[in-house]
């Protein structure tokens, strides 16, 4: 999945209660069917995480047969959530298994050994697993091992020794590892690959499986582990009869359900195309599902579900399991249409070289939705803007579906944090103009971003998919090239005569904002030392290092420091736009060639590296903010209502309490 996270658009905007769950449903306020100010955006904070719920408008517009769906759907989705525990580490599921059992069980005394253990807990809700959901890095516990000991004692709860042991040494430090001097796969705790197989193994591996003629490839290894037995190389696929198998069996079951209240023929066909994928693990069916799927334009209500996204991979061939329900919003998603309805301006007019570019962008589809329910990888951090499918051939000549996250952007935007601006801002005209324009500006690049720059550009004949040519460069590197399509065209006059913006002004807020954040405030989410592994923090980071290199010269773009603090002023917008243009020329240029070194490059001399001294002043000037630097989403809940047998309706309730929601999902949905 072509995904973006809050912090692409800017200023990025949490628990200590413990609660059993309750045997049917979990705690909720008072908030039901309702859409009002008075509504508690964000629960509470703690390390480095902010806790926040969302709304879903126009539940009570929707009939009985699509709530039907919306519900089937997300009960399918939450029956596949120990797959991503499993995926992302293969004691995770385990470790997940002993905590929920303490926390139900443990009576004793609720000192400060006690909280550190529920904010310990929590973390791990929240990362799906012991190893943070952005940086990777293993979460350190502040309690030691007697602690834990006396609680799974106490609790009659159990771990195995290789279990508890990892929770607290050295191993298995990195659940995801992308530094080039080590063996990628050996450094990565992700349960992808058995621990002992190589990156050059697993490459080969897969290489050998590749016809470079096939112009319809399918996503070789995306849904499989790779292992060895009797010395060989061989994949244990996920699918009914095999691995996971526990869990595919209830998705299936609510994908059924679904399918018998699906709203057209489409609709249906693509979903029954799904349940043959997992009942069969076969790619082509794959393939097949994400044609019918991407064909399917008129649903109001739609999802994503299965295994998508390959950025937990090191070598980007396995995909992790998500999924996202959600309900178009018929009105926005008219108005925003406009940008998939000229997209051929857009490609015509792009920087790129004439080669790169398609003849004829096909079938960009673009909505704005409201999230009804997610599961798996995109929860509780969750993306705000969409662009499926992945593979390259199938988006050229079937199209694709971009969606933007409307009531989850809509979500941050309410409880973000106040201060950054005024902190990282140099000037009161800056202030302003992001005032005015940025909840626009931001909304347009992430149009932008998913519509057109997802759907852009075209590799040369011959060359491989980007997975293969790019290697763990790939996902930053198209991150970095659909974020400068934003960048270019959102200072484009196209903008204006298309009603998108009043101004250029809004162009020039996203602007100061992405350099802003590229070179400077994501680095909060930064520990002193630390370079820079997430694919994301290292696109903003490139383009705005890259940028600020490039324009030197004529000052385009300049360091300033005033009484101690630094800042970094766009002085010339419009060198800035070119400068994007050339940007996205070269990345164009490496992913259509396949060029590797050029890529391995341009991340590792921009997009790695951080400056100590200006990290150590970002984390000093943001700490007394007190706003942590990621957040996530408690998730809604549909409660189906009978008469006699029959559902009568489906009611939204609002949970207060995340950890309570945890445990009843780890009672509910434990099928590994």
């Amino acid at each position: 999945m072509k995904r973006i996270s809050l912090f692409s658009l800017g200023l990025m905007l949490s628990l200590s209660a413990c609660q059993s769950p309750q045997s049917e449903t979990t705690k909720e306020s008072e908030e039901m069917h309702t859409e009002n100010s008075d509504f508690q955006w964000q629960t509470e904070q703690f390390a480095d995480l902010r806790i926040l719920r969302y709304q879903v408008p126009g539940w009570e517009k929707l009939s009985l047969q699509q709530k039907k769906l919306a519900y089937y759907l997300s009960q399918a989705g939450l029956e596949g959530r120990d797959i991503l525990w499993d995926q992302q580490y293969r004691h995770n599921i385990e470790i997940r298994k002993a905590i929920e059992t303490i926390i139900k069980n443990y009576n004793g005394v609720k000192d400060t050994n006690w909280e550190n253990f529920l904010v310990y807990a929590k973390r791990v809700f929240f990362s799906n697993g012991i190893h943070h959901h952005y940086s990777h890095a293993k979460i350190v516990p502040d309690f030691n091992s007697d602690y834990l000991r006396s609680l799974l004692k106490d609790t009659e709860a159990s771990l195995s020794d290789a279990a508890f042991e990892v929770i607290f040494n050295d191993e298995d430090a990195k659940g995801v590892s992308k530094d080039p001097n080590k063996d990628l796969l050996l450094a990565s705790a992700v349960n992808f690959y058995d621990p002992d197989i190589t990156a050059e193994e697993a490459t080969a591996f897969y290489k050998a499986q590749v016809d470079p003629n096939d112009s319809k490839p399918i996503s070789y290894g995306l849904n499989s582990k790779l292992v060895r037995e009797n010395g060989e190389l061989v994949e244990k696929t996920w699918h009914l009869n095999g691995m996971y198998g526990a869990a595919i069996e209830k998705i299936i079951h609510w994908l059924e359900k679904a399918q018998t209240v699906a709203e057209n023929e489409q609709q249906a066909k693509a979903l029954g195309l799904l349940i043959e994928y997992y009942t069969t693990g076969d790619l082509k069916k794959w393939d097949e599902y994400n044609i019918a799927w991407v064909e399917d334009t008129t649903s109001t209500v739609d999802y994503i579900n299965s295994f998508i996204e390959v950025y937990h991979d090191p070598l980007g061939y396995k995909a992790t399991y998500e999924t996202v329900v959600q309900v178009k919003d018929l009105d926005a998603s008219e108005k925003m249409a406009v940008i998939s309805k000229n997209i051929q301006y857009f490609e015509d007019n792009s920087p790129i070289l004439d080669q790169h570019k398609k003849e004829k962008v096909v079938g960009v589809s673009y909505r704005m939705i409201n999230v009804v329910g997610e599961a798996g990888a995109t929860t509780p951090s969750t993306p705000i803007g969409v662009n499926l499918p992945n593979a390259n051939w199938i988006r050229e000549a079937h199209g694709s579906k971009s969606i933007s996250l409307t009531n989850i952007e809509g979500a941050y935007e309410e409880a973000k944090g106040a201060g950054f601006l005024e902190e990282f801002t140099f000037s009161a005209e800056e202030i302003e103009r992001a005032k005015k324009y940025s909840a626009l500006s931001g909304k347009m690049h992430t149009a932008l971003h998913e519509v057109v720059g997802h759907a852009s550009g075209k590799l040369e004949p011959g060359v491989a998919t980007p997975n293969e040519t790019l290697k763990n460069y790939s996902s930053t590197l198209e991150e970095a090239r659909a974020d400068l399509v934003a960048l270019y065209f959102i200072m484009d006059q196209k903008m204006l005569e298309l009603g998108l913006m009043e101004s250029l002004e809004a162009g020039k807020a996203e602007y100061d904002n992405y350099i802003r954040n590229g070179l400077m405030l994501q680095l909060r989410r930064l520990k002193p030392g630390e370079i820079i592994e997430e694919d994301h923090m290292r696109n903003r980071q490139l383009v705005a290092a890259w940028a600020y290199e490039m324009g030197k010269e004529n000052n385009v773009i300049e360091k300033k420091v005033l009484d101690g603090k630094t800042y970094f002023v766009i002085n010339d917008y419009t060198a800035l736009r070119d400068i994007f243009g050339q940007q996205l020329r070269e990345i164009q240029r490496i992913k259509s060639q396949g060029d590797f070194q050029a890529g391995k490059d341009l991340v590792e001399n921009y997009g790695v590296q951080v400056d100590q001294a200006l990290h150590e002043e970002v984390l000093a000037r943001t700490e007394k903010l007190n706003i942590a630097p990621y957040a996530g989403f408690i998730q809604p809940e549909m409660r189906p209502v009978y008469n006699g047998e029959e559902i009568s309706d489906i009611e939204i309730h609002y949970p207060d309490d995340f950890l309570q929601q945890m445990l009843f999902y780890g009672e509910r949905y434990s099928n590994l």
